[in-house]
């Protein structure tokens, strides 16, 4: 599972990143009123990034408590 979550991870920051860049040249090339809104969802992408960071630290430290509660309930 771990390793899904790392792929998910770095895929919605390479989707963020292509999303960003691809707007971007749009806006250039056919102008930036027509392309503006579209930044929504590269946004949205580098959000999806961050709260998946995020979570999975909290998940981390999480189980190292889950962790430390069994030991000392071995105790």
């Amino acid at each position: 599972m771990n390793f899904y979550n790392k792929i998910m991870l770095y895929f919605w920051l390479f989707t963020a990143i292509l999303i960003f860049i691809v707007i971007t040249y749009l806006s250039i090339t056919e102008g930036f009123k027509k392309w503006a809104f579209y930044y929504v969802f590269a946004f949205l992408a580098f959000l999806a990034f961050i709260t998946r960071k995020w979570m999975m630290k909290r998940m981390e430290k999480h189980l190292q408590f889950l962790e430390e509660q069994k030991k000392a309930e071995g105790k």
